[in-house]
């Protein structure tokens, strides 16, 4: 006997419907529930949400490429063919070999000590307040100072970054009326990083210098020098902004959670990584099939574009206990937020490095956090996180 074959699940939700990106898990959950793998009417796309199935494709790039580009539309895929984003191995390994010893854990280790004291004077000027917005005066200011140094940009123009890494990251959804109404933001952030890509204007020793010295030794076209500092900008800030003010959310509302990690901080990396997971800051990219695969018995066909939920992964009960909550014990350290395998996040151990450091010196300066008012949510089709965060906090003594 022949197996009867399964029908195609079906779904008319639009993960990119405002009610829905304000509170996705109710329809992440439905469409898990419908199948492995779901035709989705809204856009033209496959949705794969379940843990298993988003990390096997993740891993498999030989079927889900990214050399097509990881945006919905083919007009936003187009500008970025031949990036970092945008290859598939071994160009990828290429593009990606270029700062990988910056990026390695013995050289960030060296970053440490300088991102703790920006840190710790950051936390103490907005202590000094009492009140503040945890995402303007705390979350956006040391990644984008960070990176910015480390890329080896001016200090004119940065003002542009946040808002061109929010624009740009939007691209990768649909051109509706919201990516329109960023489009000018967008178009004046690629303007402005082709200006500042140039090797006359950055800084000597930094990651865009190296950039330039590979083009210099013929390991990558010297077109791919602007892009590649683009993308590594883009990443290592809007994301890393999200992560960390939907940590000091969590640390805010849970006076519990606050009080266990101001008494053992050995648990503030575990309790990034489950924040991480909770709210995974990127919600998914997108990815075409060469070939037709069988996803737990749904064959997607080749050709298709994919939207691999790294969002809806990370909270797929399948994979994780009870996991709407909160648990800072649960460490969960194979989550999915900064994506995994060949297009794992190359500067998550930055971001890392960066929650740490603030979290650290937020408990160790503050004895209460609690919410100053309701948090505002930002409404973005790719990156989850918020736009306002405000926070009053009762000093330590003597801290």
């Amino acid at each position: 006997m022949t197996a009867s074959p399964v029908s195609v699940p079906t779904s008319d939700v639009d993960v990119f419907a405002s009610d829905v990106l304000a509170d996705p898990y109710d329809a992440y959950r439905s469409l898990r529930d419908a199948g492995p793998a779901v035709h989705l009417t809204s856009h033209p796309v496959w949705f794969l949400g379940r843990y298993a199935d988003v990390r096997a494709a993740l891993a498999d790039w030989e079927t889900f490429t990214s050399a097509q580009g990881v945006a919905l539309t083919d007009d936003m895929n187009a500008p970025m063919l031949g990036g970092v984003l945008a290859t598939d191995p071994p160009e990828h390994g290429v593009l990606r070999a270029v700062l990988s010893e910056k990026m390695a854990p013995r050289a960030l280790a060296k970053l440490r000590g300088d991102i703790a004291e920006r840190a710790d004077a950051l936390v103490a000027d907005v202590v000094a307040r009492g009140s503040f917005d945890a995402v303007t005066d705390l979350a956006q200011a040391l990644p984008v100072d960070v990176v910015a140094d480390l890329i080896g940009l001016p200090q004119e123009g940065r003002d542009k970054l946040l808002p061109g890494a929010d624009a740009t990251f939007a691209s990768f959804g649909p051109l509706d009326e919201r990516m329109m109404a960023r489009m000018p933001v967008f178009m004046d952030y690629m303007g402005y990083m082709q200006s500042v890509s140039e090797r006359s204007v950055l800084a000597p020793g930094s990651w865009g210098a190296a950039v330039w010295e590979a083009v210099d030794a013929g390991r990558i076209p010297a077109e791919t020098a602007g892009p590649l500092l683009t993308a590594y900008l883009v990443a290592g800030m809007d994301t890393t902004v999200a992560a960390i003010a939907s940590y000091v959310r969590f640390l805010a509302e849970d006076p519990e959670l606050f009080a266990l990690l101001k008494a053992d901080p050995a648990l503030i990396g575990g309790g990034f990584e489950e924040a991480l997971r909770i709210e995974s800051p990127v919600q998914g990219f997108f990815r075409n099939t060469t070939r037709d695969v069988d996803i737990d018995g749904v064959v997607v066909p080749a050709g298709s574009r994919v939207l691999l939920s790294n969002g809806s992964a990370d909270r797929d009960e399948r994979h994780y206990p009870d996991p709407d909550r909160f648990d800072v014990h649960r460490n969960p350290v194979d989550h999915l937020a900064f994506g995994y395998a060949t297009h794992g996040c190359a500067g998550q151990g930055l971001a890392r490095i960066e929650a740490r450091a603030l979290i650290e010196s937020l408990l160790r300066r503050v004895d209460r956090i609690e919410p100053a008012g309701e948090p505002v949510r930002h409404e973005h089709p790719v990156v989850r996180g918020l736009e306002r965060l405000p926070v009053t906090v009762v000093p330590t003594a003597g801290a």
